[in-house]
């Protein structure tokens, strides 16, 4: 085979997991739909409540001033109190409508088709919207830690990368059965940036580890997984980004993966 056969065997490759992996992103933010739309319904139906509240109240004002004015009176005290009610109300809708568009942003960054172009990110800011996402499924039971170190920007394929670290922590999460926590932790190791997540979960059985990376091999119910989540990101972290991934577990304690993402890409 020639090199340029090799060259566009390798792109068609790539473009081939690509595919596969926008397909996998788009499957798992739909399992995760029901938790973020939880997410944005709470504070919404908030919004909504509130603002009958303040109609009511700037009606019964309007009334209370008019008479005033009619009078010849300076404002009631009780249209003073029923401002300051009204100013209450506001400031929790200002929280809801801040907290409504932090997960749309995080949904947005994941979502995103475009996104495939190599370019240098924050770490730190994809691993907070990844985390953002998943505790609008898991934060009645699960808690999300970070433990984040200050990190050079790293060159890297966003979609591609947010994917993966989706997958491990979305996996982290579902490997808790009751309540439990998820630790992210990042440090710069040049030429490296390293990315570990720790679940409190029961751990991978020996005989499962060597089958883990595996395309189509899953431990978990029909319905919750296809098999292909940690495959994929296998070959989005050694296979595009020529980065490593791995794992230590303890059986009743838990596991961590460990990625490993140059700073700097190198072009194949």
């Amino acid at each position: 085979m020639t090199e340029s056969e090799t060259a566009q065997l390798r792109a068609e490759l790539d473009a081939a997991n690509r595919k596969l992996a926008e397909a996998h992103k788009m499957a798992s933010l739909g399992r995760l739909s029901a938790g973020i739309v939880h997410e944005i319904n709470t504070p919404i139906g908030s919004i909504f409540s509130n603002n009958e509240v303040i109609m009511r109240s700037l009606e019964k004002i309007k009334e209370l001033l008019a008479n005033a004015q009619a009078q010849g009176s300076p404002p009631p005290p009780k249209a003073m109190e029923m401002l300051d009610v009204i100013a209450g109300l506001a400031s929790i809708d200002k929280l809801a409508c801040e907290r409504i568009s932090s997960v749309i942003r995080s949904l947005k960054t994941f979502a995103r088709v475009s996104e495939h172009d190599l370019r240098k990110i924050d770490v730190n800011d994809l691993i907070r919207h990844t985390i953002k996402l998943s505790s609008a499924v898991f934060r009645r039971r699960i808690t999300f830690v970070t433990e984040l170190e200050e990190l050079p920007e790293v060159e890297c394929f966003p979609a591609l990368l947010g994917q993966v670290l989706l997958n491990l922590v979305v996996n982290a999460a579902q490997a808790i059965a009751d309540e439990g926590t998820v630790t992210v932790r990042t440090r710069s190791e040049p030429p490296y940036v390293c990315i570990d997540i720790q679940d409190t979960g029961s751990g991978i059985p020996p005989e499962h580890r060597s089958s883990i990376f595996k395309a189509g091999f899953t431990t978990k119910p029909i319905g919750e997984g296809a098999g292909i989540g940690l495959a994929l990101s296998r070959d989005i972290i050694v296979d595009t980004h020529h980065g490593a991934i791995d794992f230590d577990s303890e059986p009743g304690r838990g596991t961590t993966f460990h990625v490993r993402i140059p700073i700097q890409h190198t072009r194949t």
